[in-house]
């Protein structure tokens, strides 16, 4: 019989009535033949794809340009002035155009698939009565999947189990706090808020177990429903995409402009019309740099694909814009700034504190061996290892322990003692479990053995003090005295203060224990100093920052004291640094005062923090005017990282949620990895302003010797299609060099860029006119020396023109050094590609007047040696005219 799917109202369903709707085992669950048959019938898990455009119209899409509109202008003008080897080759210039854009794209949609095949969430699904991890796209309805804080749930579920859990639906509901779950039955009209019952695919567990049946997959989802809705939206453009277009549309009325004051000229000095009209084509060919969206995507590419080889993989390509202005990083402390190698350190019992290391599998002690304390301490082992969740790994490597890497050191020292973890749990079994939640900051585990109940608690010390109505000493138990709760808390700060992560323990095993909530009246035994040590690497990382203006703030949720204590071996703090705020202390944002406001942004170290109050925070400094980046890697933490300007994920502890709603995720989880990252983004928005400066000077250069030689011979002047290929070639490929070059190494001594500002400021114009007048400077001198003394023939003269413009282009590269380097060693000198690049162009220009075809083509002739020497010689003018410049301005602001 076949089940009935989608099923309408799946909350108004009990556990046993779900169950049988969907023909399941609540504990055995699918058996794989069954779920391979419900693959079949009701398909994969994953969304009706968006309709993605058409080969055809991603083609036509490429001509969707202002710019390209100029050009058939241009092809249609020419076809009637009868040029038809122009028209043809300006034609092909924009048809190549058009096939390298769609190249582009399609290779983006190719490798944009590729990488949805890479990122597959994994899910839990009870299958033959075994708990296995596949692809969430495999999962089918009927499918009993296992719960725990930190999954992304893969469709819609009915639950069947239901322990602490709780689940963020803000995507769904709109509400900000986890909701709640149970398994009751709800009423058919019941909102989607309140369906307490269920869970819903693309949220994520942020606290507590449970185990659901599958109701729905795919497009029969709340979430399916609602993407099915957006799927027409528009795709946004990125910040550099628009500042790319808003350069463009400055060209065109530079275009115009030029064209406009030619033409009026022309027409008063009675030119002749045709002439006036292929001149202002020509303008309109050298206005617009055509390799400027080919050049940005490709460094965008090799700086991404460099960024990767850093660490640091760009999920979103705004990133790499945003990383090069931020100037707030909040950052994480656990195996950011430290290993996240967690040590046991030090003991702490009642009657006496002791130091401890394990090597080679043996505890060892400090002092020899435990005088006092012999009872607290296999008291405490027991609790380490029965409160605890590691599981082996799964493989070959049984020894190989996956979870908490506090609990991971717990098993280990259970075992360094001489206790066999596994044992322990055998004698124990688990009964019950109050999972760790950022609000109680408490675990606890109930287990029965032969001789009845047995309760192991750990967590924070000031919390879990508040559940132990009584202390073992020794063999003894007594009551819990308020003496007893001030020592205890005084060693807990003492031994924060050595940068020890602190974690108290208790158990309960006597009276009458209320299985639903049995963390009540427990007796304390001792606390264990836990040590994660700093990153050897961190303190030049965070000076780094510092001489980048860029200002480093931890939030944490350990002890005030430890996190502190780190803060200072890392260098984030000076040693005399005593403030950290608190989370208990912040107050609500809504109630924020002027000078809690300026109190939050003079504090580099926040403790004992709420996921809101991370938030918070960001706002904070957001509204401040900052560009704030935030590191996190829990499920708490993707809120904040969706607020920050650019959400940094760690990608080995990292969960689903943190990666999936970062921009940038690390691949070592290293902070120095974050300062490698911010640095690399600053150089590839270096790079792009390089490039574009280049090619806009190039381009502009170009305007300035079409608009003067159309005024003092205009018989002489550049042709639009000598122009397209200058564009084309000795424009591309130097500016596709700068674009891969390694940057300014010193733009992390520099405050980062102010976002709002376009990627060419008044400065640069000014700067850009300067480079454009000294390259029709120098075509304007070999134009004249070569017509006083070597021809007065109109095409020789323009020949002259065109390779003196295309060396002085050439060698023009090397002027986009940076400011105060050497003339002979600097970043353009070293760039391999640049001279890669000059071979390239130079080949192309032999290779030009060596084919008669190609100089038929461009109207070009064979040129006298002479010819070739003055217009090399003026092309280096440029040049060297910059560099004077460059050495002069230097000099002067020196003194």
């Amino acid at each position: 019989m076949k089940i009935k799917y989608p099923q309408s109202y799946p909350h108004s369903f009990s556990v046993e009535e779900v169950v049988i709707a969907f023909q399941t085992d609540s504990e055995s669950g699918l058996s794989q033949s069954e779920a391979e048959k419900r693959t079949r019938e009701f398909g994969p898990n994953i969304y009706q794809a968006q309709k993605q455009k058409s080969i055809w119209l991603m083609m036509l899409l490429q001509f969707k340009s202002p710019i390209v509109y100029l050009l058939f202008f241009a092809v249609a003008v020419t076809f009637y002035f009868q040029n038809v080897i122009e028209a043809i080759a300006i034609l092909a210039v924009i048809m190549v155009n058009a096939a390298i854009g769609f190249l582009m794209e399609l290779q983006a949609r190719n490798s944009m698939n590729a990488l949805k095949e890479m990122d597959v969430i994994h899910s839990k699904v009870i299958r033959d009565g075994k708990v296995q991890e596949i692809p969430s796209e495999k999962i089918v309805p009927g499918d009993i999947i296992v719960l725990e804080a930190g999954d992304v749930i893969p469709g819609d579920a009915h639950l069947i189990e239901s322990n602490q859990l709780q689940c963020e639906e803000s995507s769904l509901t709109g509400e900000s706090l986890p909701t709640e779950k149970n398994t009751d039955k709800l009423a058919k009209d019941i909102a989607l808020g309140d369906q307490f019952n269920m869970v819903f695919k693309g949220t994520s567990v942020t606290n507590g177990t449970g185990k659901a049946v599958i109701t729905g997959i795919a497009q029969h989802t709340q979430l399916g429903t609602i993407t099915s809705l957006v799927e027409s939206s528009k795709e946004k453009e990125t910040p550099l995409d628009k500042k790319i277009g808003a350069l463009s549309k400055k060209l065109i009325w530079i275009t115009l402009a030029m064209t406009g004051i030619f033409a009026i000229t022309g027409i008063i000095q009675g030119k002749d019309w045709v002439l006036i009209l292929e001149t202002s084509i020509a303008l309109s060919v050298a206005a617009f740099p055509e390799g400027l969206p080919i050049v940005a995507t490709v460094a965008l590419a090799y700086g991404m694909l460099l960024m990767a080889k850093r660490n640091a993989i760009v999920k979103k390509l705004s990133a790499v814009e945003t990383l090069g202005s931020t100037n707030v990083i909040l950052t994480d402390k656990t195996g950011t700034l430290t290993e996240n190698k967690i040590y046991v350190d030090t003991f702490s019992f009642p009657n006496e504190k002791i130091k401890v290391s394990i090597e080679d599998n043996v505890l060892s002690f400090a002092e020899g061996n435990i005088k006092k304390s012999e009872a607290e301490f296999q008291k405490l082992i027991l609790i380490g290892a029965l409160c605890n969740n590691v599981s082996p790994k799964k493989g070959d490597d049984k020894t190989e322990l996956i979870g908490d890497p506090i609990e991971i050191a717990l098993v280990h020292l259970a075992d360094a003692s001489g206790s066999i973890t596994e044992d322990l749990k055998l004698q124990y079994e688990r009964t019950g479990e109050i999972p760790f939640s950022s609000d109680t900051k408490i675990m606890g585990t109930l287990h029965k053995n032969s001789n009845g109940y047995f309760v192991a608690a750990k967590g924070s010390v000031e919390h879990l003090l508040i559940k132990c109505s009584k202390i073992q000493t020794g063999s003894t138990i007594q009551n819990l005295s308020e003496e007893d709760r001030k020592n205890i808390l005084a060693q807990s700060e003492e031994m924060a203060a050595d940068g020890l992560r602190v974690l108290a323990f208790a158990f309960n095993e006597e009276g009458e224990i209320n299985k639903d909530d049995f963390l009540n009246s427990l007796v304390y035994v001792a606390m264990i100093g836990f040590l994660d040590p700093p990153r050897l690497d961190i303190k030049e990382a965070m000076l780094t920052c510092r001489k980048a203006g860029i200002k480093i703030v931890m939030i944490t949720g350990d002890h005030p004291l430890t996190a502190l204590n780190i803060a200072k071996k890392v260098g984030l703090v000076d040693e005399n640094e005593q403030n950290a705020i608190t989370g208990i202390d912040i107050p609500d944002m809504e109630s924020l005062s002027d000078e809690w406001n300026k109190k939050i942004l003079s504090t580099a170290v926040f403790a004992r923090t709420t996921p809101k109050q991370k938030l918070d925070i960001v706002a904070t400094y957001q509204k401040a005017g900052n560009i704030v980046a935030m590191t996190g890697d829990g499920v708490n933490d993707a809120p904040a990282l969706k607020k920050s300007d650019i959400g940094i994920a760690m990608g080995l502890r990292g969960t689903q949620v943190a990666k999936e709603t970062a921009s940038i995720i690390l691949k070592d989880d290293s902070f120095k990895s974050i300062a490698q990252a911010v640095s690399h983004g600053r150089e590839i928005f270096q790079n792009i302003q390089k490039f574009v400066i280049y090619l806009v000077s190039c381009n502009l250069s170009e305007i300035f010797i079409v608009t003067t030689l159309g005024f003092v011979a205009p018989a002489s002047t550049l042709l639009p299609l000598q122009i397209l290929f200058l564009n084309m070639v000795t424009d591309v490929f130097p500016a596709l060099a700068l674009g891969l070059g390694k940057g300014d190494k010193t733009v992390m001594e520099r405050p980062p860029r102010d976002p709002k500002l376009l990627i060419l400021s008044n400065k640069d114009w000014i700067t850009i006119s300067f480079y454009a007048a000294t390259m029709t400077l120098a075509v304007i001198v070999a134009v004249f020396y070569c017509k006083q003394t070597i021809s007065t023939d109109s095409k020789i003269i323009n020949n002259v023109a065109f390779i003196t413009l295309a060396f002085a282009q050439l060698f023009h590269v090397f002027n986009m050094s940076s400011a105060h380097s050497n003339f002979f060693v600097n970043d353009i000198t070293k760039n391999k590609f640049v001279w890669i690049a000059l071979l390239i162009c130079t080949a192309l220009m032999v290779l030009v007047f060596a084919i008669p075809q190609m100089r038929s083509v461009l109207r070009l002739d064979v040129l006298p040696a002479q010819v070739w020497l003055v217009s090399i010689l003026a092309g280096l003018i440029p040049l060297l005219l910059v560099q004077v410049y460059k050495f002069i301005w230097e000099r002067k602001s020196s003194k």
